[in-house]
């Protein structure tokens, strides 16, 4: 089971795309987009994703890319 990455698609919009294409070419990652993920400050005021149930949130696209995977490293599902 690899990790779930969720993004929301307004926020993909605000910059997280870029996270968004780094991840999706990780094959040891899941990555989604949905609408809304409901963490409607949080989206226009910095960069975020949900991984793995859990907010991670970042002040630059490549800020969150780095926090994503460390929260991975340090937070293994098994």
């Amino acid at each position: 089971m690899n990790p779930m990455v969720e993004f929301c698609i307004s926020n993909l919009a605000n910059g997280s795309q870029k996270t968004y294409e780094v991840l999706e070419r990780d094959p040891n990652i899941d990555v989604l987009e949905y609408g809304c993920l409901s963490y409607c400050t949080k989206c226009s005021e910095s960069f975020y994703a949900i991984v793995n149930g859990e907010l991670v949130e970042a002040g630059s696209p490549e800020e969150l890319t780095n926090a994503i995977y460390q929260f991975i490293e340090e937070n293994p599902l098994w």
